[in-house]
């Protein structure tokens, strides 16, 4: 499919006004989004993809709306598995919840760059060397051999390379200042924990992007198709995110999905590359005759290969004990952190689904209690938070008589 420079013009037109109505609109004005905004903006952003996706079939034909679903599909999946570790550098950081919107629509931002740039440079090297389908295949398949360890909040670190680098160059204030990247103490400009949130935000979206680019090249090497799948799946992840909120810890065996989905393009990838040989050390220099997976055949197993994942983490109790057992830890430093959220109904929701965890995890049988770490430390989380909510609801009813 040929794109003129219009269409182009007119799709990142669009694109940017869709980021800065999510700014204008729902990110300057700090607040925790509720779970309806959440469900009904995600819901309109996946209905712009799909969208999208029926004028690629309706002006591109079959195959270009294939690859485009198989893309958006694909780069959905990865940027869901990604909102953990989002999670986790936010937890580990104590980003107030009113504030972590920001942050993810610069994350959002910032990857839509980085990952421009990896396209259009992935593209060049594909145009010039047919070699470098191997380089992407190889890395695929490193990279679905890393995912097949389980990603629990235990695998992940917000004190990574990057996080320690940043902690390093930028010294910045204790404490949060709203959402402000910058503040005044005592009369001097400081930089406030907001900027190394997002340096450990950018960062991980680099490492992300590493990752995503080969598997999308993998479906497909149509610039604009790779470009707005990978656009579309990023737009609407901060309201996912909130949506999800709850779930991610519960999706256990998603890395498994992913690393299949991963290893699956990865092969894809290295019988195009014999296909499209031209290395004097492979079959001489000449093609390979090997047969190659369509665009249709990879769309089928990634749409199985996610329904079954999710469908086994959602209905396992390993999950949700897990779920609790993450939820229990959260829950509890945010409820106990002062400087969470102000939001009392957010306060409220935390401590409900807290005790909700707790009861889970009590009415565990012999078996599955086995999978429970901690557990006393656990408990003893979930008895300071009932007391402090006790003492808080007691103060509240005292304070109109005094």
């Amino acid at each position: 499919m040929t794109v003129s420079p219009l269409v182009w013009v007119l799709t990142l037109a669009g694109i940017l006004a869709l980021l800065a109505f999510d700014y204008y609109f729902h990110v300057r004005s700090a607040h925790v989004p509720t779970l309806r905004e959440a469900a009904v903006w995600s819901c309109v952003y996946v209905g712009i993809a799909l969208l999208f996706g029926l004028g690629c079939f309706v002006f591109g034909g079959t195959a270009t709306g294939s690859e485009y679903f198989a893309g958006y599909i694909t780069e959905k999946a990865l940027s869901v598995d990604n909102l953990f570790v989002f999670l986790i550098i936010m937890t580990s950081f104590r980003v107030p919840r009113e504030n972590q919107q920001k942050v993810l629509l610069f994350g959002i931002v910032f990857s839509l760059i980085a990952r421009a740039g990896f396209i259009f440079l992935g593209s060049a090297l594909l145009n010039a060397f047919s070699w470098v389908f191997y380089l992407f295949g190889v890395t695929l398949l490193l990279t679905a051999g890393n995912m097949l360890k389980p990603q629990t909040e235990e695998s992940h670190s917000a004190q990574n390379l990057v996080v320690r680098i940043s902690r390093r160059l930028f010294r910045t204030t204790d404490d949060f200042d709203g959402d402000r990247l910058f503040t005044r103490i005592d009369g001097r400009r400081m930089m406030t924990p907001m900027v190394l949130v997002m340096a450990a935000i950018a960062g991980t979206d680099l490492m992300f992007a590493l990752d995503s680019i080969p598997a999308i090249f993998g479906l497909t090497q149509n610039v604009f198709i790779v470009f707005t799948a990978t656009a579309f799946s990023l737009l609407g992840l901060r309201q996912l995110y909130f949506l999800l909120d709850g779930l991610l810890d519960r999706l256990i065996y998603l890395s498994f999905g992913l690393a299949a989905i991963l290893a699956f393009i990865g092969a894809k990838l290295i019988l195009h590359a014999l296909h499209e040989n031209n290395l004097p050390f492979v079959n001489g220099g000449e093609h390979v005759d090997v047969a190659e997976i369509s665009t249709g055949l990879s769309l089928l197993v990634i749409l199985v290969v996610l329904v079954v994942t999710i469908m086994g983490s959602l209905f396992s109790t390993r999950g949700r004990t897990q779920t609790a057992m993450a939820h229990i830890r959260r829950d509890a430093a945010a409820y106990l952190d002062s400087e969470y959220t102000a939001d009392a109904g957010e306060r409220e929701r935390i401590f409900l689904r807290l005790l909700a965890a707790r009861d889970h995890i009590n009415a565990l049988g012999p078996e599955a209690r086995k999978q429970v770490k901690n557990e006393a430390d656990l408990m003893e989380l979930c008895r300071r938070v009932a007391d402090s909510h006790a003492a808080a609801h007691a103060e509240h009813e005292i304070r109109p008589s005094l």
